[in-house]
């Protein structure tokens, strides 16, 4: 029998994990400050909570897709927060990016009054999550990590416990390293393909099982050739988790000058206004592609 679950932040993340678990038979409680997003997952089965305390209310877990520490912060402890609604032994399930420190002072003050916390960040956005097939990277203690790998089975196709609270968040950081620097790379390759002639919307079937293929490079070159920003993500959420990356770097001694740059593109892109814009607006950096090869040939 499926459990009851509650969801906390139901924004285009957080709506996307909601609609998936109420169509695959999870009963679910959500809150959200905009109760137009509660409304859209209302019709899709959801029921409606008025605050995160009445939605945490007989529930085993409770899902957090949210922006901030501080933000977070104000869900679990703040009035009318989790804390104030959930029994003693409820799971927290923090899906949100947010940074690893913070995370360890949160699960820590949860455990204090009786909850179980794991950081469960994911990879592979709303379309993975329509889907079922997230990528899940968690932190926490063994059995809260195993009863939240149970939750969140109809969301995720590959979970991971990476370590103690924090750890999925570190993991997460990683990941947005990876994806930072690839979604630059495959828009700098593209512009390079489009300047010189050749049919970008060929490369990723040319470089299929090969050592430059990727699931970016399928998913975004042709994206970025069709100049299509359906939102899938956005910009500005890259930029908080590369900051948090090079914070970390900093803590860690660690140095990682194309991240610094990958970082300054994004944040370039940002104050130009296209920070609400999926990555695939990424391919606007290189905005002058496309245009011909200059004639060098001589009588």
């Amino acid at each position: 029998m499926s459990e009851n679950l509650a969801l906390i932040g139901a924004g285009a993340m957080g709506g996307a994990i909601g609609a998936r678990l109420v169509e695959t038979g999870t009963a679910l409680a959500v809150f959200d400050l905009d109760p137009q997003k509660v409304a859209l997952l209302v019709q899709k089965g959801a029921v409606a909570a008025s605050s995160a305390a009445q939605a945490a209310q007989g529930a085993s877990g409770v899902i957090l897709s949210l922006n901030s520490p501080r933000i977070v912060e104000a869900a679990v402890f703040g009035p009318q927060g989790i804390a104030e609604g959930a029994a003693k032994g409820t799971l927290i399930i923090d899906m949100s990016s947010i940074d690893p420190t913070a995370t360890k002072d949160l699960a820590a003050r949860a455990q204090a009054v009786g909850l179980g916390w794991v950081d469960s960040p994911l990879s592979g956005g709303i379309p993975k999550a329509a889907t079922g097939e997230l990528t899940l990277m968690q932190g926490g203690q063994d059995e809260d990590v195993a009863k939240a790998q149970r939750l969140l089975a109809k969301v995720a196709a590959n979970q991971t416990h990476m370590g103690p609270a924090g750890a999925g968040q570190t993991t997460k950081l990683i990941n947005q390293v990876l994806c930072g620097l690839g979604f630059v790379a495959v828009a700098e390759a593209t512009a390079l393909a489009e300047a010189a002639g050749v049919d970008a919307s060929r490369i990723p079937q040319a470089l299929r099982g090969g050592r430059a293929d990727s699931a970016l490079l399928q998913e975004y070159m042709p994206r970025y050739v069709a100049r299509d920003y359906r939102r899938t993500g956005r910009i500005d959420n890259m930029v908080k988790d590369l900051n948090g990356a090079q914070d970390l770097a900093r803590l860690t001694n660690t140095s990682m000058p194309l991240t610094a740059l990958c970082a300054e593109i994004h944040r370039m892109l940002t104050a130009a206004g296209l920070g609400g814009e999926d990555q695939a607006a990424v391919m606007e950096y290189f905005s002058g592609a496309g245009r011909p090869l200059p004639d060098t040939t001589t009588d």
